[in-house]
């Protein structure tokens, strides 16, 4: 399904000697963590997952250093409900936002967001000494109710909409009042192509925190290759698709072009870990927020953005952990988004919140080497298309309207042959214990945003903005 890991021994040699996995960091000796977030990536989007049209030995680094998922999954087939997931290790649908698919301009107007009581990833690692820093894309709520600085992040720079073009940094029309780049809670304006200012910021969070010696936990939530699809050099093609709010255009050129610059931003935040010294003792991680859309590879898998076939929600992942982590080693060890929570802060030997215990696991035990798998009983819904899914072992049942089906996804990645007659024991399982996690979680609210991408009137909904 995914061609052999195949790296140099001179890339192996770099990697170092991987030491036997520990659970935790020990005291005083705390990991820095960099956790790199892709936006609508997807899954076969990298060279190391087997994309063939262009290279991304950046981001590729990770891999051969680390650890290589080939069954990680977003928690949803969009954005802000999988980063709700994210921040609070939970099923997104326990809370309001995580119920918007994503949050829009509407859900602003109904004062959506992610609450500040809740505790969150960069919260929990705060408390157990850690600064925090998000880069890049929030999309969890607006001012003056919901902020990355009220959720556990001592300092944000970045936007909090769904998206952002690359040159003018507004969300909607170029001559309308849609700026959305801000330094804290206060906008900024600031000129460059979004994926190298980004980077240009890591660099310097990273620089800034090493000579303290206090800890790091830095978010670089990238928006590419989200759209608008707008390469570096692209100014001609931004001044068009803003000033027409035109979603169409685009090429795999293009597309080739962001995941480029994406890669070589990934590669100047390794670089500066190496420079600093600190590279030994940083924890890194890629993923991208949900699969991929227009112009992406989700090869082997059927489906896109918005979908919960594979394609929508099969994510590329990597971990890269120095003598903690195999170097150059993959897992077929089933894992979700909400895992990160609990993994990250029993690396960081940081404690989770009782009252709010994760619905995602701690991952580092069935990472080292020879570890024995878990196996896993994953839940989603979409709300367009009344969508729902659960994958238990190899099986995954799937509702798309009135339409079901049962798929072995790891015979028939292509979710091909439905099976649900042929294992009907099997498939009636499913359904109920699908329907008994799903009274658990908060029933769907017809006012919460949901739409497929696809049409300049649908994204233009999505984003909260109108054609001209």
């Amino acid at each position: 399904m995914l061609p052999k890991l195949q790296f140099t021994r001179r890339q192996v040699l770099a990697a170092g000697t991987a030491a036997p996995l520990v659970l935790s960091a020990q005291p005083g000796n705390r990991p820095n963590i960099v956790f790199i977030l892709a936006d609508d990536l997807g899954y076969a989007d990298l060279s190391c997952y087997g994309r063939r049209e262009y290279r991304t030995p950046n981001i590729d680094r990770i891999a051969a250093a680390g650890l290589r998922f080939t069954q990680a999954y977003a928690n949803s087939a969009v954005c802000s409900a999988t980063r709700t997931a994210l921040i609070t290790g939970r099923y997104q649908y326990r809370l309001p936002v995580g119920l918007e698919e994503p949050l829009t301009a509407l859900s602003r107007q109904r004062h959506v967001g992610l609450p500040p009581s809740h505790p969150t990833l960069p919260s929990l690692l705060r408390k157990a000494g850690y600064g925090t820093t998000l880069l890049g894309k929030w999309h969890l709520g607006w001012l003056p109710d919901y902020s990355p600085l009220k959720s556990g992040y001592d300092h944000f720079w970045g936007f909090r909409g769904g998206a952002l073009d690359y040159f003018t940094h507004k969300s909607g029309p170029a001559n309308t009042d849609t700026a959305d780049l801000w330094e804290d809670d206060a906008p900024v304006e600031k000129t460059g192509y979004l994926t190298d200012l980004l980077a240009e910021r890591a660099v310097s969070v990273i620089r800034d925190s090493v000579p303290t010696r206090r800890p790091f936990f830095l978010s670089l939530h990238f928006n590419a290759p989200h759209w608008p699809w707008e390469g570096p050099g692209d100014e001609a093609e931004s001044r068009r698709v803003t000033n027409l709010m035109d979603f169409d255009g685009g090429s795999l050129a293009t597309y080739g072009r962001m995941v480029g610059q994406l890669d070589r931003a990934v590669g100047r935040v390794l670089d500066t870990l190496e420079s600093t010294g600190v590279a030994d003792t940083t924890i890194v991680v890629f993923t991208s927020d949900n699969g991929g859309e227009r112009f992406s590879d989700t090869w082997p898998f059927t489906g896109k953005k918005t979908d919960l076939l594979e394609g929508g929600l099969r994510i590329p992942a990597l971990m890269r952990w120095p003598g903690h982590i195999q170097a150059g080693s993959q897992t077929d060890q089933v894992a979700i988004t909400m895992d990160w929570l609990p993994t990250l802060v029993a690396a960081a030997g940081a404690q989770p919140d009782s009252a709010y215990p994760s619905d995602g696991i701690n991952l580092l035990p069935v990472l080292a080497p020879n570890a024995a798998r878990v196996s896993r009983k994953l839940f989603w819904r979409y709300k367009y298309n009344s969508q729902r899914a659960m994958r238990d072992g190899n099986w995954k049942w799937l509702k798309i309207q009135e339409n079901t089906f049962l798929f072995d996804v790891v015979a028939d990645p292509l979710e091909r042959a439905n099976m649900k007659y042929r294992e009907a024991g099997v498939y009636r399982r499913l359904v109920t214990e699908y329907e008994a996690w799903n009274g658990t979680m908060l029933p769907e609210d017809p006012r919460s945003s949901t739409a497929p991408l696809g049409t300049g009137k649908q994204l233009a909904d999505h984003y909260g903005v109108r054609p001209k």
